[in-house]
């Protein structure tokens, strides 16, 4: 027997100490055997005193790591000990009983790798986090090119945002958020952790397509959990700058043009087959 049924990692950096405490909360009511583990990128070590009061390992690097290297600074050690591992962003919380819901739906899906619920803002409104693998036009249009690139392209964006499908039903979904990621530990096990090569973002399409490559990767919407989702790059010039360079490395590693793996994911799009 494994020592945690659901082991869970959360990046932060400055963020609110109530909002990280109640993401850590969150992880530690389920009722399962759970660990949470906070690795804080911030200059000081302000965060650790609501981490450790809430009953999670707290681990201060002294610099920023960024994401996905952040991530698996926690996960390289946790998923050596549990049975599935959450990646979390600290502005998402969510009732006590949807880790162990999520388990039970991985336990009896063998064939799944990850599954994201459904996300909700702070106000119940749904955010539309299912995506298709992104091709360049997808990301210059909807991301770098502004109101008048995603009128021109807006048909091309309706695919990519998968805006004509039914998403009450749990499906198979190429591309899913990295703000909430309940993956199989024996699954990262096998394809790896986040590519640390992306300081931030693209690092969740990345792990999600190298996980769909091998096993199914669902949106499960008969649960929900609720995101701040600040849409940082959208906003910060600095952040954009750092979106902007991990789209280039993601395109070089995959493929800008001539990507036939990310033309087979996409078309798995399926809703699942309940029995």
């Amino acid at each position: 027997m494994t020592a945690y049924q659901v082991s869970a990692s959360i990046v932060v950096y400055k963020n609110d100490p109530e909002e990280v405490a109640s993401a850590v909360r969150s992880v530690l009511s389920a009722p399962l055997r759970v660990r949470c583990t906070v690795v804080d990128n911030s200059p000081t070590t302000a965060l650790r005193q609501c981490v450790t009061d809430c009953g999670a390992t707290y681990i201060y690097v002294g610099g920023n790591l960024g994401f996905g290297r952040g991530h698996n600074l926690a996960m390289r050690s946790d998923c050596e000990a549990s049975e599935y591992h959450l990646v979390l962003n600290p502005d998402v919380h969510f009732a006590q009983d949807i880790p162990a819901i999520l388990y039970r739906f991985l336990n009896d899906n063998p064939d799944i790798g990850l599954v994201m619920p459904r996300i909700r803002y702070p106000d119940g409104s749904e955010q539309q986090l299912c995506k298709q693998i992104p091709a360049p036009i997808d990301l210059i249009s909807r991301r770098f090119g502004g109101a008048i690139g995603r009128s021109i392209f807006a048909k091309q964006l309706s695919r990519y945002e998968l805006r004509d499908l039914d998403m009450s039903v749990a499906r198979e979904i190429p591309c899913l958020s990295g703000c909430f990621m309940f993956i199989r530990s024996e699954t990262l096990r096998e394809v790896g952790f986040f590519d640390e090569r992306y300081f931030m973002y693209m690092e969740d399409v990345d792990l999600c397509r190298r996980i769909g490559s091998k096993y199914k990767t669902v949106f499960f919407p008969e649960v929900a959990v609720t995101h701040g989702y600040a849409k940082g790059s959208y906003i910060d010039r600095k952040l954009l700058k750092y979106h902007l360079r991990s789209a280039l490395r993601y395109f070089w590693k995959w493929g800008w043009i001539f990507d036939p793996e990310r033309r087979r994911l996409n078309k798995k799009t399926n809703p699942l087959l309940r029995g």
